[in-house]
Formats: structure tokens, sequence, C-alpha cells
């Protein structure tokens, strides 16, 4: 072992020498005089020295001093042709430089080693070796030449456009969407290339654009013939047999509450009021009935994790046979369900509950807007006839009014935090061309509706945490302590500040800032002009929502125990729980299963927590390009609006319809501006003027760029 560490020692002082020149292993074995025989454990000693960060390769395979240990992550690239790499525990991404990519492509599992300091605000990296690729096909619109042709990718993260010789290009002409396999991912000298595996239509054709954003991120659409075969097998009525050794709850009086064009209703919500205390029933479409552990229904749900709602169609986790048919709660027909039926008293503490498999049956399907109106109008009856027939609901809906009041209370009380910000809803004609772009509206019925499905997912996680059970938890972090730091140090400009953190941003205690404290700096700042700015600065302090198996909390709800389960048939986590859920009714929940349940959880949740963010991605993609699109209709036209979000290279700007649009910081009139970091402002070098976040002002829509999915503003002064 002592001649083994001289050897390393010795490697590692050659290498480290200011006159040592990269060598390449067989290089180094002959001037170190290795011998034939010591070959093998010479190179075991090189990857040590590579394991524990002493050594580094080159791309070229020479070993020279290393900058730090080797870290692995996912390689994010540029349009300008450097990347970031996101390591897992890190909080900040490490910068990566053009020439130190390594031949990397975007979402590449990559091994990088740390760069010395160059002055730069973010620390810098240089790929070493890619582990795997990441991306094997590619969108983009296909340019034809006469022997050959090339995709440009929608993926504005791909620097290179994709070589595709003219045999490999399945006939695509000019124009066309195309989706391209990759065959060579190309280096420094060379560009990627690929072949033509899927025309999706002409860029011009109605419905290609947002087709296009589904196949760039890798959400399937169709179901593979074997799940529609096993969905043809799925009994269309409940049976007898199904309703046997549930719990009868046909005879109680629920309803659905829900959008207008919802068509996969999976809850349904009952409430009677005893003069004491409120008798809530949360009853959940058993979707485990239909789609069993390890079938092929429950693989593809798995993969897909999650329904993606897009702006002008939903790509469904389940088929609609299901998830629109036996599975949705519809109106007056028998539904298997999962029920959390809980006893809440005047305060809001759920003081006893149960939950049981049931048979329900639905008595009216309600829209949010129907209820809304019924709770909020005079003489409701009276100006909208055809609702006479929800009359006999009136005191029920009254009661779950008072009850929901009495839960959002109870959760303000402990410091939830609810950033109310507006979702857009676009309404776009036959074509998919956007007439319309109005925000979401919440109203005392969508509250209504969240503060039971609150309160049930709460309950239904906290009992099977005291069983200590494997189960899937929704988690939320408690921030970093330096972002909350960051957003101390900037509302102290305006004369707030945060309980744990001193008036200079440093933290008073060692203890956790508690979500109490941002929802009472919310509640200051609400009607204030700065309202808008502090809170986006405080919801981008916050950290991203997740599944876990371990039950650490959620920071913006305040809870100590949560878990999704009241939407099964779009999301894969409530599906999963629903079968722990009904194992443990039914007393099979032997070690052998909770084995099983321990082994496949973790994926379960990375898995979905990974399809959760690709919707989320998605969505968003399909809402910026319909907005532009939108906005290319309204260009001259004056707006006003406030400023949203500001950066080195300008001021973002939000319209009341939730647009949002850039004026570049060149373009800002007046006098040369530039941004001021510690206070998110943008300042008049000579003027001194400012620019703040939630400032009102009046632009005018100047340009958009559909493949970009940006809109240019100009800012209008208040005497044009």
């Amino acid at each position: 072992m002592e001649i083994r560490d001289k050897r390393k020692k010795v490697i590692c002082d050659l290498v480290n020498d200011e006159l040592y020149v990269p060598m390449k292993e067989k290089e180094l074995a002959m001037f170190l005089q290795v011998s034939k025989e010591d070959r093998e454990e010479f190179k075991q000693i090189l990857n040590e020295l590579l394991a524990e960060g002493k050594l580094m390769l080159t791309l070229k395979g020479k070993y020279m001093k290393s900058n730090g240990k080797v870290l692995t992550g996912t390689f994010i690239g540029n349009a300008k042709g450097f990347g970031f790499v996101e390591i897992e525990g890190r909080e900040e991404d490490l910068y990566i430089p053009e020439d130190k990519t390594g031949g990397a492509f975007h979402k590449d599992t990559v091994e990088v080693v740390l760069l010395p300091p160059s002055g730069g605000k973010r620390q810098e990296a240089q790929v070493i070796k890619v582990l795997s690729r990441g991306m094997t096909q590619v969108v983009g619109t296909y340019q034809k030449s006469k022997n050959f042709g090339f995709v440009i990718p929608d993926n504005t993260k791909l620097s290179q456009d994709i070589f595709v010789p003219k045999e490999r290009s399945k006939g695509a002409v000019d124009g066309h969407k195309v989706v391209v396999e990759l065959t060579d991912y190309g280096n420094e000298n060379k560009s990627p290339e690929g072949k033509v595996v899927e025309i999706l239509g002409h860029i011009n054709d109605p419905g290609v654009d947002i087709l296009s954003i589904v196949k760039n991120f890798e959400i399937p659409m169709e179901f593979p013939e074997k799940v529609m075969k096993q969905v043809e097998r799925v009994a269309k009525e409940v049976s007898d047999a199904d309703r046997a050794g549930r719990r009868d709850l046909r005879d109680m009086v629920m309803v659905t509450i829900d959008g207008e064009d919802a068509k996969d209703l999976d809850d349904a919500v009952s409430l009677c009021y005893d003069g004491e205390n409120f008798h809530l029933g949360v009853h959940i479409a058993d979707v485990t009935n239909y789609v069993q552990e390890n079938s092929a229904l429950d693989r593809e749900a798995l993969k897909r994790g999650t329904s993606v709602y897009l702006v002008d169609r939903v790509i469904p986790m389940l088929p609609h046979a299901l998830s629109n048919g036996v599975c949705s709660l519809n109106e007056g027909v028998d539904r298997l369900a999962l029920s959390c039926l809980m006893t809440i008293d005047g305060k809001g503490e759920v003081i006893n509950y149960e939950i049981c498999e049931s048979v329900i049956n639905v008595n009216n399907r309600m829209s949010y807007t129907i209820v809304n109106q019924i709770l909020t109008e005079d003489d409701v009856y009276v100006n909208y006839p055809e609702y006479k027939k929800y009359e006999y609901l009136d005191e029920m809906f009254r009661h779950m009014e008072t009850l929901s009041e009495i839960l959002i209370n109870k959760r303000r009380r402990r410091g939830a935090i609810d950033f109310d910000f507006p979702e857009a809803k676009i309404l776009l004609d036959k074509e998919g061309t956007p007439l319309a772009i109005k925000p979401y509206e919440r109203n005392v019925a969508t509250m209504l509706i969240e503060s039971f499905m609150l309160a049930a997912n709460e309950t239904v996680a906290q009992h099977f945490y005291w069983q200590e059970l494997p189960f899937v938890y929704r988690v939320h972090d408690t921030p970093d302590a330096e972002r909350i730091a960051k957003l101390a140090t900037f509302i102290n400009n305006f004369g707030y500040y945060m309980k744990s953190i001193s008036r200079e941003g440093v933290k008073v205690s060692d203890g956790e800032i508690h979500p109490k404290e941002i929802q009472k700096l919310l509640a200051k700042i609400a009607g204030t002009p700065e309202e808008a700015m502090i809170s986006r600065l405080a919801l981008r302090s916050m950290k991203q929502a997740k599944y876990s198996t371990e039950s650490t909390g959620h920071f913006g709800l305040a809870c100590k125990y949560y878990s999704h389960f009241t939407s099964p048939i779009r999301r894969y986590p409530d599906l999963q729980i629903h079968r722990i859920i009904k194992e443990q009714l039914r007393g099979r929940l032997n070690n052998d299963r909770i084995d099983h349940y321990q082994n496949i959880l973790p994926e379960v949740c990375k898995q979905s927590s990974v399809t959760e963010r690709r919707a989320d991605e998605a969505e968003r993609e399909t809402e910026k390009l319909k907005k532009a699109e939108y906005m290319e209709a309204h260009l001259g036209e004056v707006f006003e609006g406030v400023v949203s979000g500001i950066t080195q290279w300008g001021i973002y700007v939000e319209l009341p319809n939730t647009v949002e649009g850039l004026i570049h910081v060149a373009k800002i009139p007046g006098d040369y501006y530039y941004y001021n970091e510690s206070t998110y402002e943008m300042v008049g070098e000579t003027t001194g003027k400012a620019y703040k976040l939630g400032m009102k002002v009046k632009v005018m829509a100047t340009a958009t760029d559909t493949f970009t999915k940006t809109i240019d503003f100009a800012l209008v002064q208040e005497d044009e």
C-alpha cells in the first residue's frame, strides 16, 4: 500500500509541475518508466486520482492538473454556443464557455471540472466527458438545398442546425415542420447530423405550431395499441360486483363543481351542517379499479405522469374512454370512489375523519360560474330561471361558502402564502388563431373547491404519515437563506422588513424563516404601488414544489403533511397513493407489499416531478406562442402595463391580460440606462430617472417573433 501511495504522489507531483506538458496514458507510463507488468495497476491509480479530483482528463485524453473534483450534472445549451450545467443540490448553475463545452448537447449528462476564477459573477467549468445523451430527436423547420437539407431547431437552446442528407429527408420540403433523429452529434468543426423520421405538416398549417411544441418536449400523444386494447376490456358501467364491500353513499346529496368545458370530473363534494360542526365529504374517482398496477395502462400513465393542458388541446394521462367515461364522476350515474369524510369544527379543525371505498351518484354537475352567481347575486333564481332546478342545493352552497371562509382564515392564521397572480385564458378560433386573451378570475366557487381539496389532501397525508407506511407526499422546501436575505435587503428600501432578517439583510437567528413572515409581508404591501413588484420577488425566492417519499412539509401552505389525493385521473402520484390507501383499508399492506412500495416510490416521485415540470414548460411555451401571435394583430397600439421584470438587457412590461413584452435597454429614451442589481432598478446615468418593478407605464407594441415567442414594446411618453 505504501508503494501505491508513493506512485500516486509521483504522478501528482509531475502533473502539478509548471513545466509538465499534458500526456496521454501511454506517454505518461513511458515517461515514468512503468513496466508492462505494472501497467494495469498504473491505470487503476490514474482512475483513482481522477475520481479524487487530483487529476483531470482533457477531451483529447490527456492527463493534467485538476481544477477540482469532478462533478456530474445536466448540460443546458444556449443558442450562442455557451451553456450551463445544473448540478443537483447546487443552488447556482455552472457557466460553460463556448470553447469548453466538449461537444455536449442540450440535456446531456456530463462530467465537469471547475475552472480557476475569471472575475465573472458565475463559477466557470469545463466539460470533460459526455456520460449520456439527453436528446435523441430534434423538432424544427426543414430547409431544402439541392443535394441536402438542414433542420433549424425550434429549441432555442440548440446552437447549430441539423444537417440532413437528401436520401434521409423523407421527402420533406421547405417550410415543413419535422422530427429529426440525431445520428451524429457533431463537434466544433462539424454540424450535428440526422434523418427525418416524421413530417408534422407545413409551418402555416393550423395546429402544427402547437404540435411542434408537444413533440419538442417529447410528450406522448397517441396511446399504444396494447393500452387501447386494455381500455376496451374495461367495464363501461359500474357492476354489482364493483359495488360489493363499498360504503353506499348514493343517497348523499353531492355535486361536482368545475369549469364549463371540463370533461374529466374526478372530485365531488358534499356538505351538511348540524348547527355545530360541518360534515364535509370529498369524493374522488377510484381510478385504480380500472388501472391495475404494472399493467400496460399503468406503465403508460407513469410515463406521462400528468395530463397536459395546452391552449388548444388536452393531452390526457389516461385514454378518454376512462378519463371522460367510467372514471369521470358524471351526473346521475353510479361511480366508484374513495371518500374522505371529515367533521370540521367552527375553527376549521378536522376533529374526526374517515377514509373509505365508496359508491356514489352525483346529483348535479355544477360550474364555477353558476355556483358563484348563486352565492353572490341577488334574485338569482328570478334572473336565471334555468337555475331554479338548483334551488334545493342553495342551503348546502351557503354552508360551503361559510366553511370555505373558515378554512381560508385558518390557513391564513398559520401563515399559508397566497400568490394571487392572474393566469391567462386564450380564446382561439377553429384555425388556432388567438381571438382574445383574458385573465382567469378566481371567485367564491373556485376558492371553495380549492379549500375542500386542500383539507382532504392534508387529512390523507397526515393519516398515512402517522401510520408510518410508504407514501407519496407533496413537499415544498424552505427557501434558501441567501435568497430571502436578498429579498429582505430590497424591501428595506420601501420601509418593510421581516422578523428573522435584520434591516441590513442579515439573519437575526439560525432558525429558518417561517412562511408567516412572507404572508405578513404580502399583507403589508396589499394595495400599495409596490405590491406587484415585491410579490413577484417573494415568489422568485421560493423553491419549486415536488414529490417525495419523505414528509418534509409544505412551506407555501405552512403545513407539516401534504399529499396529492384529489386528481387521480390527471396526476400519477394521486393514482399511486390510492393503491396504497385501498390496500391499507383492505388489510393487505403486509411486509412484502410495504417493501414493494419502498422500492418503487422513489422512482415514482422522481418521474412525477420531472413530467410535471415538462408539462408546465410546454404549457408556458404554447401560451407565449399564442400571445406573440395575438400581439401581431395589435402592433402600433398603445397599452398601459406594469414593469414586471428588470434585467441588464431591458425592462419587461406586463399588460392586464397577462401578455408580457420587452423594452430593450438601448431603446429606453432620454438617457443612457444601466441596471442597478442591488435595487432591481433601471437607472438613467445622467437624469437619475429610475424604472422600478411594479411601476405603471404606457407602451406600444412594436414587433413580435413567433419563432422565439417574444414581443417587443417601446415606451410611450406621457405627452405623446
